[in-house]
């Protein structure tokens, strides 16, 4: 009875304890369950209770066959002289059995040489290590003749060559998916010699027929000079070139060229502006200047302590 109860405060502690390792343990079980509906957590509920009851029912075997044990015994002493299966399976291959330290036996187990007095004994090694050294030589064979031998493993030259090749994928997917997201928000300007080559190539086949295929202008106005209708920054440009200008004339492309086309479009356009066009179209608009952003640890003058010149 004894032995049942501390297996049953045994059980208590850990189930009090299990909160303390949910809160210093990964929490992504706590949002997977979050995230079942109502039929999936009645079924783990259920499948809980029955892993309970299963554990439940074990203890109690356990004990009653303990208990079972500890009344044969004692009805009958020969069977109480008898090891157990545990001494048994401990004697053969845990411990394995040692000879007694001390007189006769002894002396046939020292060697013949000592330390200042010292003298070793020739104990067999204990069954569970030389388990362990038969186990690690038979793995290793089969590792070696499964990676070297046979080839059928990659070496970890060959993993490391996956795992790049992975990551260079995955690094594409993710290049043509930002690629796929650009709009008049998130547009920057590329001047990267692919962009920009692409972007003439763009500005060629479609814009220079109103704008001149130096920028100067035409039917639509100049790119070259610093005045713009619109906005001169690349976000202004972009969103020109998507929705358009209908009551200009300007169509929008947003539906005959991808998002990454009208960045490289807006970014050569940008690149046009300071250059001598043949036939200049007069300024357009209002004249732009790019705002210079302060800092933001920038210091005001009370916080640098300035104080004005006295006369």
């Amino acid at each position: 009875m004894k032995k049942f109860k501390s297996i049953t405060m045994l059980l208590a502690g850990m189930l009090a304890s299990l909160p303390t390792f949910a809160q210093t343990s990964d929490m992504n079980w706590v949002n997977n369950l979050k995230e079942m509906d109502s039929s999936q957590l009645t079924l783990l509920v259920i499948l809980a209770v029955i892993l309970g009851v299963i554990i439940l029912l074990l203890i109690l075997m356990i004990y009653l066959m303990s208990f079972m044990v500890t009344v044969f015994k004692r009805e009958n002493p020969a069977l109480a002289a008898e090891p157990s299966w545990w001494d048994e399976f401990k004697l053969k291959y845990i411990t394995g059995k040692m000879k007694p330290v001390g007189g006769k036996e002894e002396k046939d187990l020292m060697l013949d040489h000592s330390y200042d007095g010292i003298v070793e004994l020739d104990n067999h090694m204990p069954p569970w290590l030389a388990n362990i050294f038969y186990i690690t030589i038979a793995f290793a064979v089969v590792y070696f003749t499964y990676f070297s031998v046979l080839g059928l493993g990659k070496t970890q030259i060959e993993e490391y060559e996956e795992e790049l090749r992975i990551a260079a994928i995955e690094a594409e997917q993710r290049s043509a998916l930002a690629l796929s997201t650009i709009d008049e928000n998130t547009v920057v300007f590329d001047n990267t010699t692919a962009a920009i080559n692409s972007g003439k190539s763009i500005y060629d086949a479609n814009c220079a027929a109103c704008h001149a295929s130096d920028g100067g202008g035409g039917i639509g106005p100049n790119f070259t000079d610093e005045y713009w209708i619109h906005g001169g920054s690349i976000n202004d440009i972009f969103r020109v070139v998507k929705y358009g200008v209908i009551e200009k004339g300007m169509i929008p492309w947003q539906d005959q060229l991808s998002p990454e086309e009208m960045q490289n479009v807006s970014s050569y356009i940008l690149t046009l502006v300071g250059t001598t066009p043949a036939n200049p179209k007069a300024p357009e608009g209002e004249r732009y200047e790019p705002a210079i952003e302060e800092p933001i640890d920038a210091l005001t003058e009370d916080e640098l302590g300035l104080e004005e010149a006295e006369d």
